[in-house]
């Protein structure tokens, strides 16, 4: 009689999802920052948009793939594009590769990365509450930025500005708590996770 032999295979990689949240808020409280009137829109941002918020997203988006998280993989590798599009979108018209975009299609491009992140943020319903606050709340930030653009109301651009900044933090919250409570190996910093409802034992006799 031949014996099958299984193996299995442990995953002792690292958990990319702080890397992700770490630069998707810094990015995104520098944004929000200039967005509420502090300072001018310079490099310093379009740096940020490229290497933190762009580059550092999608290489965390690769490694959530490689741990078979369609979530995260979506989540990263998308908003990574998404602050290299929009630093795109503000010195490709400088540099003479095209012609700045017209207010509409700017709203039009806000107003579909907000129906993305609503999208995700239904997802975040069956993970835990701090995420369901930084999708929820960054989904306010695109209808609000797509709201400012069409109305071109500065006052609308400043409120969203100091929501953007909340949604960054919150972003920032969430990497350290997941970094901080890995390492004490207890809740530093909680996040609310969902509680999963347990499966009832089937009684049934297994047939042959």
């Amino acid at each position: 009689m031949e014996r099958e032999a299984i193996t299995s295979i442990k995953d002792t990689t690292a958990n990319p999802a702080p890397l992700g949240l770490m630069a998707f808020g810094m990015t995104t409280v520098l944004l929000n920052i200039h967005n509420a009137g502090f300072f001018p829109l310079g490099t310093m941002i379009l740096a940020m948009g490229i290497f933190y918020g762009g580059v550092a997203q999608i290489i965390a988006g690769i490694m959530e793939w490689k741990k078979n998280n369609t979530f995260g993989t979506l989540a990263f590798t998308s908003y990574g594009l998404f602050w290299m599009t929009l630093v795109a979108l503000l010195v490709f018209p400088k540099m003479g590769w095209g012609e700045a975009p017209a207010n509409s299609a700017m709203v039009a491009y806000l107003v579909m990365w907000g129906l993305f992140t609503a999208g995700m943020f239904v997802g975040t319903l069956k993970l835990n509450g701090a995420l369901q606050f930084i999708f929820g709340s960054l989904v306010i930030l695109f209808f609000l930025l797509a709201i400012g653009d069409y109305t071109g109301s500065a006052l609308i651009k400043k409120i969203a500005g100091y929501e953007g900044i909340i949604c960054g933090f919150s972003a920032i919250y969430t990497a350290f708590a997941q970094v901080l409570n890995e390492i004490y190996g207890r809740t530093v910093l909680p996040i609310w996770p969902v509680k999963v409802k347990a499966e009832p034992i089937s009684h049934t006799p297994a047939t042959a």
